[in-house]
């Protein structure tokens, strides 16, 4: 898609989530040189879930983007993200949380599936106490065609947000960022339908 489409995509985004909410352009499947056509676009702030990936992207463009880290964290990987981005959306482990030393989300397995990252609701207040930068809360839903199924995931996100008093709720991608935007979302993660024709 031209940087033309992705900006009219963008802006409509923008205005259906409003101005509360970060769009966040999720670049997993995002090469180094289709990058440029996002920064044409004038997306803002892009979401990265490989360490190495992220590295090789910022080595290109630099400033033409604020950077977010969206995938699972490895410790190891802790300090290219701190030397890249403002903010993670997927703290969940003590050896990460040691070693991160920027603002982060922590990333809640609603679903308990055990495919999933993430802290489990019941850990949270313990979790909470290792890192003191956390902004708020991140979530995947399990997947499904219907958007309204992800509905009770933001909504139980939004409530565990509200009791530990953190604001940022970093949920919803292309298929369900409307129904986050609805829940409280303050960011959302959206991919594929940045680039729908």
């Amino acid at each position: 898609m031209s940087p033309e489409g992705i900006r009219e995509r963008y802006e409509q985004l923008r205005d259906e989530v409003g101005p509360r909410v970060t769009v966040v352009a999720a670049t997993k499947y995002v090469s180094v040189e289709d990058m440029a056509a996002l920064a044409e676009a004038g997306i803002e702030v892009v979401g990265e879930n490989r360490a190495q990936d992220l590295e090789a992207k910022h080595a290109v463009y630099g400033d033409a983007f604020r950077w977010h880290f969206i995938g699972h964290l490895q410790s190891r990987k802790a300090r290219i993200v701190n030397g890249i981005c403002e903010l993670v959306h997927s703290l969940d482990s003590e050896s990460a949380a040691r070693r991160l030393e920027i603002p982060a989300l922590v990333e809640v397995n609603l679903s308990g599936e055990p495919t999933k990252s993430g802290v489990a609701p019941d850990e949270l207040d313990a979790f909470l106490d290792l890192y003191p930068d956390v902004r708020g809360l991140m979530t995947m839903p399990p997947l499904s065609d219907d958007p309204e199924a992800s509905r009770p995931y933001f909504r139980r996100l939004r409530e565990l947000a509200e009791a530990h008093g953190v604001s940022e709720l970093s949920m919803g991608t292309s298929q369900d960022y409307r129904v986050a935007a609805d829940e409280g979302a303050t960011l959302i993660r959206v991919g594929s339908v940045l680039w729908a024709e």
